[in-house]
């Protein structure tokens, strides 16, 4: 027997299966889609218009009421479709933020080097805005129901609850992490269009710093801008990934 035929039949046998993992390529076009980005300028419009919808209803900084417990409930008790069109759109601008954190965490993850952490920065960022979006409708429920039926509700509760809504969802302060990363995508890597990445940057600063400060109530205002023109420019603003390139540039650096 010569030795190839010997090493032809020791090596290669038609009788054990093949254990070789095997991997399926990613489409080409994996992740370059627009609706996801979408989701940011719903999730901001959604949010504004919980904000106004909330003032409508709340009496706790109305100089007619503030101050007065006993009139506080009574006029939430007449301000109840305010208080229910609060809770829908200000859930739901939550439930889109996630979706949009997450899209962007794929958008930069497809670019950007590997073992960067600045996908997890900006999925943690929308993350802990959507938490804090739903705590701040948490009591709705309550009391929505409560305010109906006076006897069995504590004046001060509704006015802590005017307090409550008029300052828990607009703290957008951790957004603002996503913003800078997406900015330091764009600056440091090229991995999406410079000029999302200077409005992120200007925008998620401003929302970060607002945050930390004592009126850390205002960090909605730059935080659900930076949401919404962010996501507009990923949505009709990223044509060089859509077509393929790996960086804004057209070249295949990240």
């Amino acid at each position: 027997m010569s030795t190839t035929e010997f090493t032809s039949r020791t090596l290669v046998r038609d009788d054990v299966a093949d254990s070789t993992p095997t991997t399926t390529p990613a489409s080409p076009r994996a992740g370059r889609g627009r609706l996801w980005a979408l989701t940011g300028p719903l999730a901001a419009v959604a949010a504004s218009a919980g904000s106004v919808v909330a003032d409508l209803g709340n009496p706790v900084y109305d100089p007619a009421t503030s101050g007065d417990a006993g009139r506080i409930l009574a006029t939430l008790a007449q301000h109840g479709g305010a208080l229910t069109a609060f809770h829908v759109v200000t859930s739901a601008a939550a439930l889109l933020l996630l979706v949009w954190g997450a899209g962007v965490a794929r958008r930069l993850r497809a670019t950007v080097p590997d073992g960067s952490m600045l996908p997890t920065v900006a999925v943690a960022g929308t993350t802990v805005t959507s938490a804090v979006l739903l705590l701040g409708t948490g009591l709705d429920t309550e009391v929505i129901e409560g305010v109906t039926r006076p006897e069995t509700f504590v004046d001060e509760t509704a006015a802590l609850y005017g307090h409550w809504i008029g300052t828990i969802p607009y703290l957008w302060t951790a957004v603002g992490l996503t913003g800078l990363a997406i900015a330091w995508a764009a600056w440091r890597h090229r991995a999406v269009p410079r000029w999302i990445g200077l409005v992120a940057l200007v925008l998620g600063g401003l929302t970060a710093v607002a945050g930390v400060s004592p009126l850390e109530y205002i960090a909605s205002l730059p935080g659900e801008f930076m949401v919404l023109v962010t996501g507009l420019g990923f949505a009709v603003g990223d044509r060089a990934h859509r077509r393929g390139s790996d960086s804004p540039n057209g070249s295949a650096e990240a």
